[in-house]
Formats: structure tokens, sequence, C-alpha cells
């Protein structure tokens, strides 16, 4: 692998044996503090959702196909009409300067030389401008979408919008699964705190939303914070305030996904934000085919979660899903070793996806179906996904 930084990016060498994003893990815990570790590793409440996204993985069963013609083979695949190098894309994650001072550049450089797409959250703690043009930089790199957060004062929504689509993002991923943040025990435990001189830089000059006037028994969450939610009319609103495709992340109902397919998103990213808003939700491996089922092939759909091995990008394929977001992992590799240790995690799951293919008999991405998957409840299951079409 060649590391591809620019020049005022620190440069760090992943450390010998580092193997696994397991690896990447413990190497990260050893650089955070009690602060970060707790606000990038966390979940909400007793952590339910966030184990079970990984080990509801771990139970589905691959079938190896044998004797298949392999030679040629490739995980190149098209999303939104763009071709990519493989399907595995980094996730939205806020604050990232505070896993390492180069923070988003330093994972936009990572992607970039990767072939990677990268989301990059509306509470980056870099702007996207300077984002933009480390991942234009390099021909081989993969999509920019913005992840977006609505904003109780639109016109600010709007402005950071037209930002977004004048630095040169592919698209708008519009967060829909956090109308108020969960209940995380580990960052109250923690007393997590922003460190000094991190922010989320496309918020600043956001005036805060107009103090409500509430009445003895009414809740400061119904009748105050949430005031400002949004709804299926605000995602109207921005399809038409934008020239970009939108895709909305943090859909596990089916009928959450007819309904937005219905409006016709641009895609869908099956999510329960790595664990962090309602526990108990369910894994998304699980929500992934019911989705998959509800939208029969409408629009593509992409899923995150508890993905920590190649053979876990192929299960979600083969679940329906046309790519994978990635997120902690990629910020345990930012921790310990900059835009090194996000490159090595995002080539160690390409080259395992490539393994899994491989030994599953599948030398392109088109010949991925839930035949692989040894899962009676899967069945009958046929998505009617094409990928590659979309």
């Amino acid at each position: 692998m060649t590391e591809k930084p620019a020049p005022s990016l620190q440069r760090h060498a992943v450390p010998p044996g580092t193997a696994s994003l397991a690896d990447h893990e413990r190497l990260a815990r050893q650089q955070l503090d009690d602060n970060a570790w707790a606000y990038f590793s966390g979940g909400a409440a007793d952590e339910i959702t966030l184990a079970a996204n990984h080990s509801a993985w771990d139970r589905i069963t691959l079938q190896p196909r044998v004797l298949r013609a392999l030679a040629g083979g490739h995980t190149r695949t098209t999303l939104l009409g763009r071709t990519l190098a493989h399907p595995i894309l980094l996730a939205p994650i806020a604050f990232q300067r505070m896993a390492h001072p180069d923070g988003e550049l330093a994972s936009a450089y990572a992607a970039a030389a990767l072939g990677a797409g990268l989301v990059l959250s509306t509470q980056s703690s870099t702007p996207v401008e300077a984002v933009a043009q480390a991942m234009q930089g390099d021909p081989a790199s993969g999509p920019l979408w913005f992840q977006l957060y609505l904003q109780h004062d639109r016109g600010f929504t709007r402005e950071l919008v037209q930002r977004a689509e004048a630095a040169g993002c592919d698209a708008l991923v519009l967060t829909v699964d956090a109308p108020t943040s969960g209940a995380r025990d580990r960052e109250r435990r923690a007393g997590f705190r922003l460190p000094a001189g991190i922010s989320a830089v496309h918020l600043a000059g956001l005036a805060p939303p107009p103090a409500r006037l509430l009445s003895p028994g009414q809740s400061p969450l119904f009748d105050g914070l949430l005031h400002h939610a949004p709804t299926w009319a605000d995602v109207q609103w921005l399809q038409s305030v934008t020239r970009l495709p939108v895709l909305l992340k943090g859909v596990l109902h089916p009928d959450d996904a007819r309904q937005a397919a219905a409006l016709g998103v641009a895609g869908l990213i099956v999510s329960n934000h790595g664990g962090r808003t309602l526990d108990t939700a369910p894994a998304t491996a699980h929500a992934l085919p019911r989705v998959a089922q509800a939208v029969q092939g409408a629009l593509p759909l992409l899923v995150d979660g508890g993905i920590r091995r190649g053979t876990d990008v192929l299960k979600a394929l083969a679940l329906g899903a046309s790519a994978v977001l990635l997120g902690r992992p990629a910020v345990y590799g930012l921790a310990h070793a900059g835009a090194a240790g996000v490159a090595h995690v995002l080539r160690l799951l390409r080259d395992e996806l490539e393994i899994a293919m491989a030994l599953t008999g599948c030398a392109t991405l088109e010949r991925v179906t839930p035949a692989l998957l040894d899962l009676p409840a899967l069945q009958t299951f046929t998505p009617r996904c094409a990928r590659g079409d979309y």
C-alpha cells in the first residue's frame, strides 16, 4: 500500500503486525483519552444495539462455492452513476480532529488514495472546502457526499447546502434518525466535552432557536427541542432547494423506506446511527433485507453498523446493499496513525472483500446474491437489486 498524504499532514507508520480492524481499535485505545474514547466508541444506554450490530454479521454464514472461474475478477461497482473501485465509503463522523490533529483532512487524503467515497459530517471539525480539495486532487478518488442535519433556521440550512454544492460535493446525505440524541451513558460518565479549539465549523454563526416558554407540566423535549424536528415535508423542501441527489440515512422500517422511495430520494442508508440513538433498535444486518424487500430495487441501498471484516461487506451486498459505510474503524486508524491508519483500514477491508469473493466463487460483485448466505429466513428473499445499475 502506498500512502499519499498532503505535505502538511503528519506522517505516521502503521505498526508492524497490524493485521485487522480489531488491531487498529486496540492501538487507538492506547492513544485516545477517556473523553474521546467515550465519544467515538460508545453507544446509547446499555449499548445493546451497538453490540448487536457486530454480532449480527457474525451470525450470518457464508456458503463457499468451488471450481469457478475467477481470473480477471474485480470489486468495481456503480453508484449514483459513478464507477467506484470498490463498494466501501467512509461514514460521516463528527469532530475527527479530536482523534488526531489532521482530522477529516487525513481521512480525505486516505479515502482519495484508496478510491473510497467519503461522507463528510455537518459537525466536521474541518471545512468542506478543504476536504473537497483533498478529495478532488486525486483522479482515482471516490465521491464526496455531505451529511446534513436540518437546522431550525432554513435560511442557514439553504446556505449550508449551497456551500456543499459550491465545494463540489456529489450528493447530500440527510440524517433522519436523530431528532434528539440518545441517552449516552458512557459519555455522561466520562463528563464528555469538546476540547478547546475543536468545534463544528460548518455551524459557526448559527443562532440558537428562539426560546419557547413552557407551561407547567410541558416537556422540555417534546414541547421544546422537538418543535423543530424535521418531517417528511422537510425532505421535500430539501429536494426543492438543491440540484444534488438526496439520500436518507437512518432508515430501518420498511414503511419508511417505501415512503422515501415514493418521494423520489436518490438512495437510502440503512443505519441505526451506530447504536448511538435508540438502544435495542434492530441491528442493521437484520433491517437491511426487510428494507430491500420493501423498495424492490427502486433505489440503491447502503448500510453501516458493525462492519469489521471483508466477509461482512460481502454479506451486506448479498442482503441487498449496493455499498457499505465504515465508521468507527476509520477513526481508530486515524487516532493512532493519521492518514496512513485510515488508508490501512480501507486497504485491509478491500483485501478481505476480494478474498471472501474468491472463496465464495464470485469474480465480480454482480455474482453476489442471497444464495451465498446460509439463512433459512432468506430462502424466499430475492431482492431486485441490479447492482451496477445505479
